[in-house]
């Protein structure tokens, strides 16, 4: 689940764009000056859905990306990054960070020779789950810079700057994968509460009734074999407006959030199985009936078949 790596002084541009794309993004790079490509460096530890680099080519570079399947979150050290991402331009120095959408072409039309990052990067269906449960509203989004001069910044920037540090240097228990699971939510709950501005329009709005009372019960209960019929009658609804209250609220349908919870009930236990049970057993037991669509299911969200999850 987690993994650490490291790059110093590569031979030329060519390899040192490719390590980077492999700890961070996909990319086109473009040196901006003679300098030589060994002072770049490159440092990542990976949790799950979220990877936390350190990334500095030690020249003027110009780079872009599509940013594929995931956010990034780039937070300079040192220097600057000047960013265009359709027609947001945004300078970023010490201080505040630049935050590029998945899918959409990001052009850094200037990454500067003494900058260094932190930057986050975080899988676009993880964080667009977190922030409809942190903010119960699917329709915000986060703005293209986030201030790390704020509290909610600087607790953030220095809670991944110390995870990057401490998982580089030691193999011990922030290596764990239960324990980078955990750390996942974390800097990403973290990062939602940083960037989106606390103005009433989201943050500890709760959700309609409705759906809370559904959302309840499939946590106590999500092995049992729900049908929308059941749902909507806890919900005390018709199964349209139950529909129309999860997707306004939650931003997915009251099945798509079951499944959610069931593959995280069995992601749970065959990370602690013991050996004594299969794969097919803990699909059963948390109401998994057909196991090549469990399987499926699984590997979307988790980038690894069961039986991997199984013996890791």
């Amino acid at each position: 689940m987690s993994a650490t790596s490291k790059i110093s002084r590569p031979e030329d541009w060519d390899e040192a764009s490719h390590v980077v794309s492999d700890v961070y993004f996909p990319h086109t790079l473009t040196p901006l000056s003679r300098s030589k490509a060994t002072n770049t460096v490159a440092e990542a530890v990976e949790l799950g859905p979220v990877k936390i680099t350190h990334i500095g080519w030690g020249a003027d570079v110009s780079i872009r990306s599509d940013h594929p399947g995931a956010y990034a979150v780039n937070v300079p050290l040192s220097g600057h990054l000047e960013s265009v991402t359709g027609r947001n331009e945004v300078l970023s120095a010490p201080g505040s960070g630049t935050i590029c959408p998945p899918d959409t072409s990001t052009l850094i039309t200037n990454w500067s020779e003494e900058c260094s990052i932190i930057g986050v990067r975080v899988d676009r269906d993880h964080l667009h789950r977190e922030m409809s449960r942190i903010l119960a509203r699917p329709d915000i989004q986060l703005p293209p810079q986030i201030d790390v001069t704020t509290e909610n910044g600087a607790s953030w920037l220095a809670l991944v700057r110390s995870l990057l540090k401490q998982m580089l240097e030691s193999d011990g228990v922030l290596n764990n994968a239960l324990v980078a699971e955990q750390l996942s939510g974390a800097v990403t709950t973290a990062l939602v509460l940083a960037a989106v501005p606390d103005d009433g329009a989201g943050v500890g709005c709760a959700r309609p009734r409705i759906v809370k009372r559904v959302v309840d019960e499939i946590h106590a209960d999500p092995s049992r074999a729900w049908t929308a019929a059941d749902m909507a009658e806890v919900a005390g609804v018709s199964v349209r407006r139950l529909q129309e209250g999860f997707r306004d609220y939650v931003g997915v349908s009251p099945r798509d959030y079951l499944l959610d919870v069931r593959l995280e009930r069995v992601h749970d236990d065959l990370l602690r199985a013991n050996g004594a049970q299969t794969v097919a057993e803990v699909a059963m037991r948390w109401g998994f009936t057909h196991t090549g669509r469990f399987a499926a299911a699984y590997r979307r969200k988790y980038g690894v078949a069961p039986s991997e999850a199984l013996r890791g």
